[in-house]
């Protein structure tokens, strides 16, 4: 019988690279759920040529997860190997603007997720995180897997809950729980609120692009494509089996990161330059914008690395690609 994948979030951004990429490189079929009340855009799916291409393999399945998982809607995801947890509020800002539905909603759909993973046992549960569940990476360092969590703001906050409740159920229920922490991700058909698709509409139409920071002392990211997200997501559930309590004292983590940090400036103009126009900035004192702003954050992906995965695509490969994609397709800036 063939693999069988839930991906939750399958119409967000980087639900749908996941898609295409298991479409693209495995026979895996693949259930996905989504609301389509938050960020999730039928768009995604249905506009990807991958997703036109192998209709029979994958099975759309409409449900908030924050909500549990009726015996009928079991019905419908039918037989699971695998589960990529990936449904999420993910806007910081919007997590400050209005918290206490932001972080609920983080929490209900991870509580209804795991309570339906411990009935149907998966072979593994990926649990997608974000590195800013470590709160900030001062100087040069790098931060490492299992190194203290210190949230800084409600979305990490609400992502470091989801964290904690997915090792409880690892440890208590044997949900096969894999963690995984990503840093900034880009690519095509990302939502206009991100960085990346700001600084596209920004350049197309003349005008200025807001930085955070000040003059020496400018917010650095690392920055990865989905896709190469989503490759390293594969090469986990391929290769890498999940540790069981009480044989591990933890669950399985990993970092997964990009080749190459650059600060916000630095990204701003490297796009420019790949779109051949002039940037005009100003940089902006971000605590006046965001509370709790964390100035750098930067992970340590020596473990992923000694395993044998690195990521397949470059930083301006992967720019490239975006920016062209985003230019023919203005309607998602």
């Amino acid at each position: 019988m063939k693999t069988r994948v839930l991906l939750t979030g399958i119409g967000g951004f980087v639900g749908h690279h996941v898609m295409d990429h298991l479409l693209a490189k495995t026979d895996w079929d693949i259930v996905g759920i989504a609301s389509w009340r938050h960020k999730g855009e039928p768009a995604r799916v249905v506009g990807s040529r991958y997703y036109q291409e192998n209709k029979d393999r994958v099975t759309l399945v409409t449900h908030d997860l924050t909500a549990p998982i009726s015996e009928r809607t079991k019905k419908k995801l039918g037989k699971v190997d695998y589960i990529i947890n990936i449904a999420s509020q993910s806007h910081v800002d919007r997590s400050i603007d209005d918290p206490v539905p932001f972080i609920r909603n983080n929490v209900d759909l991870e509580l209804n997720i795991l309570e339906y993973a411990r009935q149907v046992k998966p072979k593994a549960f990926i649990q997608f995180s974000t590195d800013e569940v470590y709160g900030p990476a001062h100087g040069d360092y790098l931060s490492k897997e299992w190194d203290p969590i210190l949230p800084s703001n409600p979305y990490s906050a609400s992502k470091a809950c989801q964290e904690a409740i997915a090792i409880a159920y690892w440890r208590t229920y044997g949900v096969p729980v894999i963690i995984t922490n990503t840093m900034n991700v880009l690519g095509e058909r990302q939502d206009k609120e991100k960085y990346l698709p700001i600084i596209i509409g920004k350049l197309l139409r003349g005008e200025k692009v807001t930085v955070h920071g000040e003059e020496g002392d400018i917010s650095s990211r690392f920055y990865i494509h989905a896709r190469n997200v989503a490759d390293c997501m594969l090469f986990i559930l391929a290769t890498l089996p999940a540790s069981k309590y009480p044989e591990a004292i933890a669950p399985d983590r990993y970092n997964i990161v990009g080749e190459k940090e650059m600060d916000n400036l630095e990204l701003a103009q490297l796009v420019a330059d790949i779109m051949d126009k002039t940037l005009e900035y100003e940089l902006v004192e971000v605590h006046k914008q965001r509370p709790g702003h964390d100035k750098r954050y930067a992970l340590d992906g020596e473990k992923l690395g000694l395993l044998g995965w690195n990521p397949p695509k470059n930083l301006r490969e992967s720019l490239e690609k975006t920016i062209s994609w985003s230019i023919k397709n203005k309607e998602w800036l």
